[in-house]
């Protein structure tokens, strides 16, 4: 019973990194997910000996794109980026922000089964803002988030990414997604 096709982001979650221990924090839900596209980081080296291509070697440096949300809420750019409330209740953009590092997991729905996907050392930019005048038809605005997903040492492998279905063996794992940041365990 494998998927034929992937449709429908959901569940768009973010883990931040504490700094001190090292350890992942509670995923926090961000809803109104829209658009999620994010490229595939890397070169490919070739090395020609004997007049052919002798070796190629792939780098995977990662992903980069954008996270298009509804809405990011306020609290969580303020973790993102370091920005700050003043004791009026404005968040304040300040410049020079400490971004902080995240965990991203979200869903996609298959025809036969949905998909889980960990992207573990993220980093965002400011969202892009659009403000559009109310006509007709009200078309909500959206943000855009730049993010940049890294490799990260985990096990001692670098990992970028997990992806997870729902199978006999693993339901409890699969239900408990995004209670917790699941790093992939060492091989036995």
């Amino acid at each position: 019973m494998n998927n034929k096709v992937l449709f429908g982001l959901s569940n768009v979650h973010i883990a931040f990194l504490d700094p001190l221990t090292g350890e992942y924090k509670t995923p926090q839900n961000i809803p109104g997910a829209v658009k999620l596209a994010l490229n595939a980081e890397g070169e490919d080296s070739v090395f020609y000996a004997d007049n052919i291509a002798y070796f190629k070697m792939t780098s995977n440096n990662g992903y980069s794109g954008d996270l298009e949300i509804a809405l990011v809420p306020d609290e969580i750019l303020m973790e993102m980026l370091g920005w700050e409330k003043d004791s009026n209740g404005m968040v304040v953009e300040v410049a020079d922000g400490q971004q902080k590092e995240f965990a991203l997991l979200f869903e996609v729905e298959g025809n036969k089964k949905n998909k889980r996907y960990i992207y573990y050392n993220c980093k965002a930019s400011r969202p892009n803002e659009e403000h559009n005048t109310k006509n007709d038809k009200p078309d909500p605005d959206k943000q855009s988030l730049s993010i940049v997903a890294m490799p990260t040492i985990i096990n001692g492998k670098k990992i970028v990414k997990g992806t997870l279905e729902l199978s006999e063996s693993n339901k409890s794992v699969y239900d408990g997604f995004f209670k917790t940041v699941l790093e992939p365990k060492a091989e036995e």
